[in-house]
């Protein structure tokens, strides 16, 4: 049977970054908050509850209008809280289909908020990827058009990592890319032991 690997740390944290690195190994990726965005465009059920929720403006001509949803949400943690009674289902059923199509002895589930949402109970084993704070932020200031606010608004909607390191099986402090990859390494051979 398939294991599951969760795989999870704080925005800027590198998490993708070890996905990718898991992935040489052969080992297919789940990315649950790209899935969830595709979820969130396609899926006309999650279309329309979001809608019920957020209002109209949660859509535009390109689609999810990622930008309002994140203004409205990261400032209201109840609001948050009923957008991801939402997607969190829908992505975790669309999990699960996936997973069962896989032939490898693991499989990476990659989400942000793994141990918030309690997903990390349905793992076989967890990674939580860490880095300083302020070399976090510094990586989202220079992949995403956002604004340093922002970055600390999600920040703070995150577990701390003191709160996440309990919970993990694995920590991976991803600040020197030789290092992390001597870890993905050890991990991996641990896992398929």
């Amino acid at each position: 049977m398939t294991k599951i690997v969760g795989l999870t740390g704080g925005i800027g944290s590198g998490k993708s970054t070890v996905a990718k690195m898991f992935a040489k190994f052969d080992v297919p990726v789940y990315t649950a908050d790209d899935e969830a965005k595709k979820l969130m465009n396609e899926d006309t059920v999650v279309k329309k509850q979001i809608i019920h929720l957020l209002g109209e403006k949660a859509y535009g001509k390109e689609g999810l209008n990622r930008a309002f949803i994140a203004n409205k949400v990261f400032n209201d943690a109840k609001l948050l809280d009923k957008l991801n009674q939402i997607v969190h289902p829908a992505v975790a059923d669309h999990f699960t289909a996936w997973k069962d199509k896989q032939k490898s002895a693991y499989v990476i589930k990659e989400a942000a908020i793994l141990f918030e949402n309690g997903g990390y109970k349905k793992c076989d084993y967890t990674i939580l990827v860490t880095a300083p704070e302020e070399v976090r932020i510094e990586r989202v200031l220079k992949r995403d058009n956002t604004t340093r606010s922002q970055i600390l608004d999600r920040l703070r909607n995150q577990w701390e990592d003191t709160k996440k390191i309990p919970l993990a099986d694995f920590v991976i402090n991803n600040v020197n890319l030789e290092e992390t990859w001597l870890h993905v390494n050890k991990i991996h051979n641990k896992i398929i032991l």
